[in-house]
């Protein structure tokens, strides 16, 4: 995400490659003075009057520069210099001179020098000249000796037993001087790291003190909501957050979840404050409990937007949902020494608990209704399961409970012929068959000639593809019998709901 060796992007870093000219296109992984990935574009400003073109005599003569780690300052342009978005630019500076890319001009900086309260009749610095190829690269190597300075500045503090945090230091660009930030608690006596900071370094030592959100934004990185930190991308006045404004969002207070990076409450709590303060004003104050005839009710829940407050009693793990408005009248009723029956007597506002929340895009919803039923229907519409069965089967099989199911046998020709008049008529596209003859006589047989040595009055037995015949054979049969019974009885039960 960021150039260079500087963690926080935008530091303006500059590339080692003699041929690109042109000033706005030599930050290190940059192809015109910002980023793709949002590293180099900390603390970026859109100019929406870039493309309205403005005679160069009336521009505004005061411009706006970036240096490392987002800091901004404003310079007055007296060469009227023909400058552009991400050009380098030699700015002065009380030590001498130091580098910086132009991130804003025009009337915008007007407003942005109304905004932070700076005048134009103040002493402002002066823009030198255009960034040469030697400048910059005297500023790649003044950026170059940032990270070791860091590192040893770093060693020498745990030396001298200091209690102080270094986040970062920054050389000018003709490395004649040095700003270490650092964070503390208390106050911190320097005076002996200045004097070895100094002898080792051989440049101006400025140590300047900053708070620990500052210290955030100057490092970045990403917050619990999955994006980058507000203070290193667009935050620039930190304003205080309260643990009240946890109080009127009805935020859990605890610590690990409300604090932020910097070890501080976040600053996103204070952008919905004042819609919360606006929600609650209508919503009754709840010093004491409600007192019923039940038992006194204490308050366990406000849903401020919809405007009910759960209740309960001390003996029980009920929750009862109030509106705001019945709750004022029952504060009415005590302050005048009445006491209703109880909260379950109460009107039922099961309409509010339980109404949809209104959708913002509900114009849309009904458009989209609209056109939908418009639409014409193309042909029957298909079942979801092809494996259902048609409702005239199973009336079929409730009012004939001797009707076999379709996948067991079934060797009573009567009962297929009954089942045959149950079914209902034929869907259509699909071809009727013709009615078959229902319960057919059987013809009179011819009478057999007696033979020889047979048994009178005893039908012969025919053969039944290998079953067994006699008492064995009818032991068999009764049990077949048993379970056809229970089949049919399966046959009488309702069938299942389809999901």
């Amino acid at each position: 995400m960021a150039c260079g060796q500087c963690s926080s992007g935008g530091c303006g870093n500059i590339k080692n490659v003699a041929e690109e000219k042109s000033n706005h296109k030599t930050t290190a992984g940059c192809s015109s003075g910002g980023c793709s990935t949002g590293g180099c574009n900390k603390m970026n400003s859109f100019d929406w009057l870039s493309n309205m073109e403005s005679p160069r005599s009336s521009r505004f003569g005061v411009i706006e520069v970036k240096f490392k780690g987002g800091r901004k300052e404003y310079f007055k342009n007296k060469s009227n210099l023909d400058l552009y978005t991400g050009d380098f630019v030699v700015c002065e500076m009380p030590t001498g001179f130091h580098i910086g890319s132009v991130s804003l001009q025009g009337e915008l900086v007007r407003l942005q020098m109304i905004k932070k309260g700076i005048k134009e009749s103040d002493e402002l610095a002066v823009i030198h000249r255009l960034a040469t190829e030697k400048d910059l690269e005297k500023h790649s190597q003044a950026i170059n000796r940032d990270l070791p300075t860091m590192y040893r500045t770093r060693e020498i503090c745990k030396e001298l037993k200091l209690n102080l945090k270094l986040s970062e230091v920054e050389f000018q660009s003709d490395n004649s001087k040095a700003t270490f930030f650092y964070s503390a608690d208390d106050r911190v006596d320097f005076r002996e790291l200045i004097k070895m900071l100094a002898g080792e370094f051989k440049v101006r030592i400025e140590m300047r003190q900053i708070s620990l959100r500052q210290e955030a934004g100057r490092l970045g990185g990403i917050g619990s909501c999955g994006r980058e930190l507000c203070c290193s991308t667009w935050l620039s006045d930190f304003k205080t957050i309260p643990t009240a404004a946890a109080r009127y969002q009805n935020l859990s207070l605890n610590p690990a979840k409300l604090s932020g990076q910097c070890g501080r409450l976040k600053c996103c709590l204070n952008y919905e404050l004042e819609t919360y303060i606006d929600a609650i004003r209508d919503i009754p104050v709840v010093d004491r409990s409600l007192k019923t005839e039940k038992g006194d009710a204490t308050l366990q829940k406000t849903d401020i937007f919809r405007r009910i407050m759960w209740f309960s009693y001390p003996n029980e793990t009920n929750w009862y949902p109030i509106n705001c408005a019945q709750v004022a009248e029952i504060q009415k009723m005590n302050a005048a020494g009445k006491k209703p029956v109880g909260l379950e007597n109460l009107v039922e506002i099961s309409e509010f608990v339980s109404a949809k929340p209104t959708s913002i895009n509900n114009d849309l919803e009904r458009l989209d209704k609209k056109y939908h039923q418009n639409k014409k229907k193309t042909g029957p519409k298909k079942p979801n399961n092809p494996n259902t069965r048609p409702e005239g089967n199973s009336a079929a099989r409730q009012s004939n409970p001797q009707q076999p199911r379709p996948n067991q046998p079934n060797n009573n020709p009567n009962a297929r012929n009954e089942a045959n008049l149950a079914k209902p008529a034929n869907p259509q596209g699909q071809q009727q068959r013709p009615p078959q003859p229902q319960n057919r006589p059987n013809p009179p047989r011819p009478p057999q000639p007696k033979v020889e040595g047979s048994i009178p009055n005893t039908p012969p037995q025919l053969s039944t593809g290998g079953n067994p015949t006699g008492a064995e054979g009818n032991v068999e049969n009764r049990n077949r019998n048993k379970k056809r019974k229970k089949n049919r009885n399966n046959n009488n039960r309702p069938d299942k709901p389809e999901l």
